[in-house]
């Protein structure tokens, strides 16, 4: 984010657009933040900014040179006379490691050149002064690097101003946001003289639309007013100003909606701002922005003594590449509304306000730490097995003995949720055909024409999709089941669990996921026999467009429709909002029917029954009949779970069709009044800044600035390589886990993952970055890729087995390749590093070993 000045013998001062050019390391941390603010839109007052470099140039005089131009620039604003504020802005000051709040010296009310002149000087002095260098040890700092910007602003006529944080400063809740409000100046608030007023706002469960939670009346015994010849005076406040608030709710809340709004305009992935406000009697101003240096893990009181970890192992499967900004927007707490759900039944005390995702470096990983320790404390279920059933490779958290009333609970909670559950799954069935009928309805009515109207239809899809708690029961509480049946298997065939669990669970009523894989195999035997659509196809042609030259009776143009009706709003990595549904651009599902078209479904199904009556036959001769009978049912459970995992990710797949349909109308709308360059641009907003876009509170030129900033970030995101695991000791320091203990080794010519897919298989590796290259994959083949999600479904139908860096026996390609019977090993990190394009591989899906066959142990990294 700095820059090296580009004017180093700039004499006079630099306007907001001419600091944001030159970056922090000129004008230093709290000029930029005002230049960046400015230029989203947000209200900052007008400013100058005198260069860093003059605070070391200056040799006892005021610099001549400066004096000139600063003079010149105050007469061409017309602020010479005027009050102005002269603040510091140090190099280094309001970053993301260091606040330096109260270090460095203000002055307020400075009229008059000579006055100016004073107020810079005092300013310059604060820089070297013993608190401030000893600020500077305390953090880190070099001493020789120290240098101090100043900011000159006409002052504002403050009725009220206050301090606000974007988060719960004492919690480090981040749905929460805290506004101080004091009369007069904020420097009686700042200062501790006086105590303000306090509102606290909340995000709501359902959409994020924050509301006041609470309020709380200050004392405001003192506030600071400005004296006539200049500078500030403490007096006492009359006793009406001290017995009512200073806003009045609806105020408050128009406030809180724009401090907000900054904090996204900052950084949309950690919104977690300082805030310094002025309100002037008609608008609200903001006069600083810092990141909150110093906040708090909010987090179980078992989890504080230890690294909160981030882990992409899940997350990397459905959305490996970054997420821009309505995508993070739109599933930032979707993870809590899938995780909760099972606990909640089970009547587990969740922690309120805890967040399980977190966007680092544009990517979602999840807070693995949360995840493990609610799944141990409680139900009992280990970190190592958590891990195992999530995916990835990440530590473990340190977990306590569980003591004897610990296990009681447990156990009761055990009961509770076995008791409750089987009517939850059967509202969630219910709940899922019932969206599918309102997606139906959503997708085909007619688009708002107004702001109003695109709120509303963007408010009640997210209700929609917040209320449907039995849904969310069905996507995020599948793994129980799933561990019970490999834990017990476990225990009867040591090292075998997840194998002869994947053998158990293959064939069967397919899931919703499976059965288009079957019905496209339909489709493509179909285009294969039919004259017409044959030669098309075999053209290339990926428009759809022929389809309609077809007869109109003519069976397979009657039958892709049919098809589309039921899978059009699934895509390719189609959890990201930005990606065309297969209803908008169906031409990778024809360039995949050609190649389906000589898969043995019968063969396919065949290798499903045997493997799944090679288990079952192991079963018999070793087990008892009781527990047989048990397995029986751990394996139809489990069964079931994943089914209705699939189907319910399916519907909320469903969902992401109409919000993107409104988008993309939205944004022609904002193109149109010249806020976007072109509709797509979207999706690099937050669904707080669309809302205010629309209703004109964001000037255009504002939203195309965030537009513009997030498109060159996002650029650097996808050019990145991610870790897998981050360590966090606090809010601000995620740094990569070192796990090289724990990874695989990248040489010999075997490596060990999870068992996913029953049986073995050998063939030439084909290593596929995404799946529009499905081309190259000949059927027999071992696909083998980074991540796969339910778009890669059809590759799998000609694949003779598969390999997969991520994921884990949970994962959506897990559950398909289980049902399709394909030899599948899943959580293999680096295995795209260790194997190269056609290599010869062996893969087990028995013991989730894959060997590479035809390369031997060279010693070498290949």
């Amino acid at each position: 984010m700095d820059r090296v000045p580009i004017m180093m013998c700039e004499n006079s001062p630099l306007d907001w657009e001419k600091a944001l050019a030159v970056g922090a390391g000129a004008v230093g941390g709290k000029g930029w933040q005002l230049a960046r603010m400015a230029r989203y839109g947000l209200p900052v007052p007008p400013g100058l900014a005198i260069p860093a470099f003059w605070s070391s140039a200056r040799q006892g005089e005021f610099p001549v040179a400066l004096a000139i131009g600063l003079r010149r620039a105050l007469e061409d604003e017309g602020w010479l006379d005027l009050p102005l504020a002269v603040r510091s802005s140090a190099v280094g000051e309001d970053s993301a490691g260091a606040s330096f709040a109260g270090i460095y010296r203000s002055h307020l009310n400075v009229i008059g050149w000579p006055a100016i002149v004073a107020a810079v000087e005092d300013v310059w002095r604060s820089l070297d002064t013993d608190h401030a260098a000893a600020y500077r040890r305390k953090r880190g700092l070099p001493e020789e690097g120290a240098a101090m910007a100043v900011l000159l602003m006409p002052l504002l006529p403050a009725r009220a101003s206050g301090i606000a944080f974007t988060c719960d400063p004492l919690t480090g809740r981040d749905d929460r946001l805290l506004i101080h409000a004091q009369w007069g100046l904020g420097e009686s608030l700042v200062s501790g003289l006086a105590e303000g007023d306090e509102y606290l706002f909340e995000e709501h469960r359902r959409d994020a639309v924050l509301t006041l939670a609470d309020k709380r009346l200050g004392g405001k015994m003192v506030a600071t007013r400005l004296r006539q010849a200049g500078g500030t005076v403490t007096q006492e406040t009359e006793a009406a100003e001290r017995q009512r608030f200073v806003l009045d709710d609806e105020a408050a809340l128009q406030l809180a909606d724009l401090l907000r709004d900054a904090a996204l305009a900052l950084d949309f992935a950690s919104p977690v701002f300082d805030l310094e406000w002025v309100w002037d009697g008609e608008r609200f101003w903001l006069t600083q922005a810092r990141p909150v240096t110093a906040r708090p893990r909010h987090t179980y009181p078992a989890l504080r003594g230890q690294p909160t970890y981030w882990s992409r192992g899940n997350t990397c499967e459905v959305v490996p590449e970054p997420l821009s900004a309505a995508d993070w927007g739109t599933s930032r707490k979707l993870a809590n509304m899938l995780l909760e759900e099972g606990y909640a039944l089970a009547g587990y005390p969740l922690l309120p306000g805890a967040q399980r995702s977190g966007l680092f470096q544009g990517r979602l990983y999840l807070n693995i730490s949360l995840i493990q320790w609610e799944g141990y404390d409680a139900l009992g279920v280990a970190p190592h097995a958590m891990n195992a059933l999530m995916g990835g490779h990440q530590p473990e958290i340190e977990v306590p003995p569980p003591t004897l009333g610990k296990r009681l609970a447990r156990g009761r909670r055990m009961i509770r949720y076995l008791t409750r559950a089987p009517r939850r799954r059967r509202l969630g069935e219910k709940a899922i055909a019932e969206a599918f009928r309102q997606i139906a309805i959503w997708r085909r009515q007619p688009l708002p024409n107004d702001a109003g109207g695109f709120v509303a239809a963007f408010l009640e899809l997210a209700h929609a999709v917040s209320d449907a708690r039995d849904i969310h029961f069905l996507q995020g509480s599948g793994g129980g089941s799933v561990f019970l049946l490999v834990e017990n298997l476990e225990k009867r065939f040591p090292g075998e669990g997840h194998a002869m669990a994947t053998a158990l669970l293959a064939g069967g009523a397919p899931s919703v996921t499976a059965q288009q894989g079957y019905d496209l195999l339909a489709l493509a035997r179909m285009a294969h026999a039919d004259p017409l659509v044959q030669p098309c196809l075999a053209a290339g042609m990926r428009d759809s467009s022929w389809l309609d030259v077809l007869p109109e009776r003519n069976a397979f143009r009657l039958a892709f429709a049919a098809f589309m009706e039921r899978y059009g709003h699934r895509g390719v990595y189609e959890t990201y909002l930005r990606n065309p549904r297969w209803r908008e651009e169906p031409g990778f599902l024809l360039q995949s029917l050609t190649p389906l078209a000589a898969v043995d479904e019968a063969a396919l199904r065949q290798r499903q029954h045997e493997g799944s009556e090679k288990a079952w036959a192991r079963i018999r001769a070793s087990q008892p009949m009781w527990r047989r009978w048990l397995i029986g049912s751990l394996v139809r459970g489990a069964k079931r779970d994943c089914d209705q995992r699939e189907a319910a990710r399916s519907t909320f797949i469903a969902h992401v069709e109409p919000v993107r349909r409104l988008l993309l109308a939205a944004g022609s709308r904002l193109a149109a009044e010249g806020s976007l360059d072109r509709a797509e641009d979207i999706f690099h907003l937050m669904p707080q800044e669309i809302e205010r876009a629309l209703f004109g509170r964001i000037a255009p030129a504002g939203i195309r600035a965030r537009v513009a900033d997030r498109q060159r970030l996002f650029g650097e995101w996808m050019a990145a390589t991610p870790p897998d695991v981050l360590a966090e000791a606090d809010r601000q320091h995620a740094r990569p886990w070192d796990d090289d203990g724990d990874k695989p080794a990248a040489n010999g010519s075997r490596r060990q993952g999870i068992p996913t897919g029953t049986g073995r298989a050998r063939g030439k590796a084909r290593i596929l970055r995404h799946p529009k290259e499905g081309d190259r994959l000949q059927p027999g083949e071992i696909l083998v890729a980074a991540s796969t999600d339910p778009g890669w479904t059809p590759l799998f139908l000609k694949a003779g087995g598969l390999v997969v860096e991520t994921g884990g026996y949970l994962s959506h390609g897990a559950i398909v390749a289980r049902e399709f019977g394909i030899p599948a090993v899943v959580n293999l990190p680096g295995v795209l590093e260790w194997v190269r394009d056609g290599d010869l591989l062996e893969v087990d899906g028995g013991n989730g070993s894959v060997t590479r066959v035809d390369g031997g142990d060279t010693g070498a990294p290949r």
